[in-house]
């Protein structure tokens, strides 16, 4: 099992054309992004789901800022190269298993950080370094300036992991603003992702 964190070049550091996620006019308080698909689910589970964590294969994040309607809105996006020895449909159902334990509704209702105290998903932004960190997954890189700078002025990050395998985005891979804009904002990724309102804190406080 393998993470990357994926932050090459400036095409990854801003794509205004990715409105799937921040819909036009489906902005809620704060500027976060409503989310008005999928179906609603609890994210209070009883019980967890086993699953073969080499079944996730390599796991990748990726970090981009684009246009919202009070300004820059940070993202930050955790998917799978599909490559496990089981197959992409593995990795798949792995990755569900790996939110749903966690408590991260797939599909279902925006996540807000800032209203869980136990959510087990934290982002550490310092010294320009950004690391995601929950159970069974961590990923630390150095995201672009207009990155940390839409952080520090929202104080928060909106963070979309998806279940749908992405194999063209391999690391180290050049990506077009295109290919980004079209994963990025399909409702097949997006209504197969836990949808997250992150955090951002750093050891300052």
């Amino acid at each position: 099992m393998l993470f990357f964190a994926l932050f090459e070049g400036a095409s990854l550091v801003r794509v205004d054309r990715v409105r799937g996620i921040a819909r036009s006019g489906e902005n809620g308080p704060g500027g976060v992004p409503a989310r008005r698909y999928g179906r609603a689910v609890t994210s209070t589970r009883s019980e967890t789901r086993p699953f073969n964590a080499a079944d996730l294969g390599t796991l990748v994040v990726m970090a981009w800022s684009g246009d919202a309607p009070d300004g820059h809105m940070p993202y930050l996006l955790a998917y799978t190269l599909g490559d496990a020895a089981a197959g992409p449909e593995a990795s798949t159902a792995a990755v569900e298993a790996l939110l749903e334990n966690n408590g991260l509704p797939v599909g279902g209702d925006l996540v807000d950080g800032n209203a869980r105290s136990s959510l087990p998903v934290s982002l550490l932004v310092e010294a320009g370094t950004a690391v995601v960190n929950m159970p069974g997954f961590n990923a630390q890189c150095t995201p672009p300036a207009e990155w940390l700078e839409a952080v520090a002025e929202r104080g928060f990050a909106y963070f979309v992991f998806t279940t749908r395998p992405w194999p063209e985005a391999e690391p180290g891979k050049p990506i077009e603003p295109e290919a980004l804009a079209e994963f990025a904002g399909a409702d097949d990724t997006l209504n197969a992702a836990a949808h997250i309102v992150l955090p951002a804190r750093s050891l300052r406080g």
